[in-house]
């Protein structure tokens, strides 16, 4: 049974949901009518489709801002969310970095640089686990909820054969690691809560656009397709899963 088919009434929080999966797992769940409230952070003001989702959604979705490396930012979103629902029963997190303009990942050692080795960890990895710490309150209750993160399956140590992509790939496993930490820190603190972290696949977004060419057209995936995917996941979720990492079709992952 899923873990929110047990809930009256439960609350999710998207975090980076002005695009892409994230976007897409806020209108999946504004489609869901064991949802009680999707709140939903976004980083640009240019989130024109998700404030146009709220202002048509005024009671159930809820945005604010969240730039994740932003420590302050995040304490205060938390706070508001906390003042306003008490607890919270979905939350993944959506916000990762792999290319911005001249941002790329590196192909060799020879175009590795400190700025944007720390700008990978502080984005994909550092961000993840700031949100653990604050959650904490929004998590300590008695129903069921999980703490989702977005990996991805070059974060796999075990499962890398073709190197590169330097602080793409260490700053996913460094998320892995975070949230392995963060399930045992959690299974006292808060025990009815399951921490994973999910690989969705090659997914149409932004994010991978500029990698596509050698994908095969069956494992290049929609938005929609990889959001109800990876809720099926979460769906089927149990307590021992607890500290895995996931992909899209439900197989673990190697470390």
């Amino acid at each position: 049974m899923s873990f929110l088919n047990q809930i009256n009434s439960a609350n999710a929080l998207i975090v980076g949901a002005s695009q892409g999966i994230g976007l897409g797992f806020v209108k999946k769940l504004l489609d869901d009518s064991r949802i009680n409230k999707v709140y939903a952070t976004y980083r640009n003001p240019d989130a024109t489709e998700l404030l146009t989702l709220a202002k048509n959604h005024p009671t159930r979705l809820i945005c604010l801002v969240i730039d994740v490396t932003n420590e302050t930012q995040i304490t205060e979103a938390l706070e508001q969310i906390k003042s306003e629902v008490k607890t919270l029963h979905l939350v993944v997190n959506c916000v990762g970095v792999l290319h911005d303009g001249d941002f790329q990942p590196e192909k060799s050692l020879k175009h590795l640089n400190l700025e944007n080795l720390t700008r990978y960890f502080q984005v994909n990895s550092i961000g993840g686990v700031l949100l653990a710490k604050h959650l904490v309150p929004l998590f300590k209750h008695q129903e069921a909820s999980v703490f989702a993160s977005i990996s991805a399956k070059v974060g796999s140590i075990g499962d890398n054969n073709l190197g590169g992509w330097y602080g793409y790939r260490a700053s996913k496993t460094a998320l892995n690691m975070f949230m392995r930490n963060v399930s045992l820190e959690y299974a006292r603190s808060c025990p009815k809560n399951i921490v994973v972290t999910l690989h969705p696949g090659t997914t149409d977004t932004r994010l991978s656009r500029p990698f596509q060419a050698n994908v095969p057209p069956e494992k290049l995936f929609s938005i929609e397709r990889t959001v109800s995917q990876l809720f099926e996941v979460i769906e089927k979720l149990e307590k021992n899963d607890s500290g895995q990492f996931f992909s899209w079709d439900g197989n673990k992952l190697p470390w």
